[in-house]
């Protein structure tokens, strides 16, 4: 059996990224099984192979690795951060035991620059792959479109658009970042890779402009100060101005929705 014949396993294969790399994979002829704790809804295409299962006990992992070719963990839980250690752990134990030939991590730009608990949780998530006796591979990307608009529609009430001064971001398309992924699937362990980052640094202010313009939404834009946690990215450490290799623009991924 060949690895095209073998299945890649996607983890969180239900979230923004997960779906986006289960169609790219299916769409480039390789077999996909997806770990989820729940079963699958009728929208999942029959090509794939579904495994009921759960990262945080280690319960179904055993199945869903057997004769597997790569496995992409993409699960992840921002609201939760501790959760995704107690599920790199049970992943990296699991994938050992079914000696599984390759595991690609998808992290973020700015892990080891930006003091949120949620990155710090991602970093050593990084640190644990890397440690796992899994030969591996870790990509990390830029914020995704679909979530600096999902930031944007929460910062815009009613008839006023709150902008955070001096705060920059560098979104990516997520089906970029997917095909990355499956690329790196296919190609064998190559540890950290070079990060993946939107074509674009644009200022909050800009991003809101373009969201509001693109969107039909009339609403004042107000400055305010980037306090709390938002004042962590002032220094631009989420930022991969130097691999600034993604196409689709903001404004176009807007203008595609």
């Amino acid at each position: 059996m060949t690895d095209d014949d073998r299945p890649v396993l996607v983890t969180g294969g239900t979230g923004t990224l997960g779906r986006a790399l289960v169609h790219t994979l299916l769409d480039e002829g390789r077999a996909v099984r997806v770990l989820s704790r729940h079963e699958p809804t009728p929208a999942v295409p029959d090509e794939v192979e579904w495994v009921v299962g759960d990262l945080l006990t280690g319960d179904g992992l055993l199945d869903a690795l057997d004769g597997v070719s790569a496995v992409v963990h993409c699960a992840s839980n921002p609201r939760k951060p501790e959760e995704d250690l107690d599920a790199a752990v049970q992943l990296a134990l699991a994938g050992r035991a079914a000696r599984v030939p390759h595991l690609v991590y998808i992290s973020i730009v700015g892990v080891d620059a930006v003091p949120t608990a949620y990155y710090q949780a991602k970093l050593r998530v990084e640190e644990i792959v890397e440690d796992s006796g899994i030969p591996w591979t870790i990509l990390r990307a830029t914020q995704f479109h679909d979530f600096v608009a999902f930031l944007l529609g929460a910062l815009t009430k009613g008839p006023v658009a709150l902008v955070p001064r001096g705060l920059e971001d560098q979104p990516v398309d997520v089906r970029e970042v997917a095909l990355r992924l499956a690329a790196l699937a296919s190609s064998g362990p190559a540890g950290r890779v070079d990060d993946l980052g939107g074509p674009q640094v644009l200022t909050v202010d800009e991003l809101m402009r373009t969201y509001l313009s693109v969107t039909g939404r009339r609403a004042r834009i107000v400055h305010i100060p980037g306090v709390g946690p938002l004042k962590l990215f002032r220094d631009g450490g989420h930022l991969a101005r130097d691999h600034a290799t993604g196409g689709l623009t903001f404004a176009e991924w807007l203008q595609q929705r």
